[in-house]
């Protein structure tokens, strides 16, 4: 496996724990339709939060969050859409980002930016 899919497994990883330590309830993990794919979709007290993971090792290009762009933000959308014409959820819904980093092999830093788009 190359190096960049095991440490963006590893971040996956870490949010997902960083998450249930604050009580969402994960769902699914890397939930595809067609080409599209959501990294993590919890619950978090009824609300569905559709969670888009980004790692980086190092902040040297700038801090993971800011690699989720309009592009990505829309197919994040359709795929959510997807995912909420199955299992016709009528609750809240929300997107939100977790930017891990990590140096030397070594987690440095999680964020979490909850309701970061729509």
């Amino acid at each position: 496996m190359a190096e960049h899919n095991e440490l963006g497994q590893a971040g996956e990883q870490a949010a997902r724990k960083f998450l249930e330590e604050k009580e969402y309830r994960i769902i699914a993990q890397n939930w595809s339709f067609r080409n599209l794919e959501l990294d993590l979709i919890a619950d978090q007290r009824g609300r569905l939060v559709f969670v888009e993971v980004k790692t980086r090792s190092g902040v040297q290009f700038g801090y993971p969050e800011y690699f989720v762009t309009r592009d990505k933000r829309k197919r994040l959308k359709k795929a959510a859409i997807a995912y909420l014409e199955r299992c016709r959820h009528e609750g809240e819904v929300r997107f939100d980002i977790v930017s891990v980093v990590y140096e030397k092999d070594a987690l440095k830093e999680i964020n979490h930016f909850e309701d970061a788009f729509f």
